[in-house]
């Protein structure tokens, strides 16, 4: 039998209507805030993601999905979105958004791939939820931002989740490049210790040292100087004021200089939403600033600043707290019938009529006997049945029972779908 690959997942339709309930509740609050919906294609160009995620992170390194077409006669080399936020950059770029009213505020429900093991929160395909900010510089977009995460977060009730920030400051020699200069000068002593991945880490990209899950490498770092104490005047003057803006907002914070985030675009700002309660893989949502992603693919400078969301983990912190999902739709009629093709037909031709008029409406497609097609009304949930023979199609009306308390009434086959509108 021919399997599902490794890493992926089946949403069967017991599922769906969770998932749909949860997307429902992120439009719901990114209309609030005035985000719009943005939609990108599921490949692109590798050289977008090599320049913008960056060479030296684990995503370009080792996790995607990259390949060739064979009839391509430019031999381009194609790769599968690993994220979010490079795409839309391009094509804000490429559409020429930027010379609309700024600042762009944009949103995404995608599947995203990496190459990674297959665990619990995590899988190869995965959904994610995004919002990016392009254009604007002031610290209250970083708290705008923030404050979005955390009204999805409260408007599904999930409990237990902290906001922790820092910041990586900016590119500048006074400010990051020090930073990393004292930082390899404290990791030196350690070196021979650290794992492989941050030896090779530990040249071009210290700081990914301090995210390092390996515990050897977190013992390491646990004195190692913070970020936060080596800004330039104006990365640390932004980060103070992103802090006022969030207690502005009510918004508790941690600041956590453990906080690097993944990606080489980041810049500044830097935030994750933690969970106790959804296991080792607690961050349901990690983001922060990008003010030179648009340079590095080509664009003009546009600052931007941004999250990321796992659906899967957002799910899995939802039930955790204790969420309810709607329950399932139910068939408002199931309209049985007789046997004979004039019954079956006239059956069909009513569910039809009524589904037209809004009416979730459902008949028997199996050739079911009366009884089995009753069961099966009462299985489904439907509300009413209405059945149809020989005599409810001369007399153009036909009995109405209500499942629920019993009660029945004749309804004519015109007036149908008014009495069930009614009694929604």
């Amino acid at each position: 039998m021919i399997q599902k690959p490794r890493g992926t997942i089946d949403i069967l339709p017991a599922d769906s209507a969770k998932w749909q309930y949860i997307e429902q509740t992120i439009k719901d609050v990114c209309k609030a805030y005035g985000y719009l919906e943005i939609r990108v294609p599921t490949f692109e160009a590798t050289e977008l993601f090599a320049r913008g995620v960056g060479d030296t992170t684990d995503v370009v390194q080792k996790e995607m999905y990259t390949f060739t077409p064979a009839q391509d006669k430019d031999k381009k080399s194609l790769t599968l979105r690993p994220e979010g936020t490079a795409n839309v950059m391009r094509s804000v770029i490429e559409n020429s958004l930027y010379g609309e009213a700024l600042p762009l505020k944009l949103y995404y429900i995608m599947t995203c791939f990496r190459y990674e093991t297959p665990q619990s929160g995590r899988s190869r395909e995965y959904y994610t939820f995004g919002v990016e900010q392009i254009g604007a510089m002031s610290p209250i977009v970083d708290a705008e931002v923030m404050s979005l995460a955390g009204a999805l977060l409260k408007k599904l009730g999930i409990k237990g989740v902290a906001l922790h920030i820092n910041s990586i400051g900016c590119m500048e020699p006074g400010c990051r490049p020090n930073y990393h200069r004292i930082l390899k000068e404290y990791l030196g002593s350690s070196y021979g210790s650290l794992c492989e991945t941050c030896k090779s880490r530990f040249e071009r990209n210290p700081a990914r040292v301090l995210d390092c899950k390996s515990e050897i490498c977190k013992n390491i770092v646990a004195d190692a100087p913070k970020s936060k104490d080596y800004l330039c005047g104006e990365c640390g003057a932004h980060f103070e004021n992103t802090q006022s803006y969030l207690k502005a907002l009510g918004m508790d914070f941690v600041i956590n200089p453990l906080i690097v985030r993944g990606l080489d675009y980041y810049t500044k700002t830097v935030f994750e939403f933690i969970s106790g309660d959804i296991g080792a893989l607690g961050t349901i949502a990690g983001g922060g600033r990008y003010d030179g992603l648009s340079e590095l693919i080509g664009g003009p400078k546009l600052p931007g600043i941004g999250f990321g969301l796992g659906m899967g983990r957002l799910m899995a912190a939802f039930e955790g707290s204790g969420g309810q999902f709607p329950e399932k739709d139910k068939p408002k009629i199931f309209i049985a019938s007789l046997p004979g093709d004039e019954a079956r037909q006239t059956a069909a031709t009513l569910v039809c009529s009524l589904r037209e008029d809004g009416i979730y409406a459902e008949t028997d497609n199996m050739d079911r006997s009366l009884k089995s097609q009753m069961k099966y009304a009462d299985k489904i949930g439907a509300q009413y049945v209405y059945v149809i023979g020989e005599r409810e199609i001369a007399e153009k009306k036909a009995t109405l029972k209500n499942m629920r308390t019993s009660e029945q009434v004749d309804v004519g086959f015109g007036d149908l779908a008014q009495k069930l509108k009614e009694d929604i």
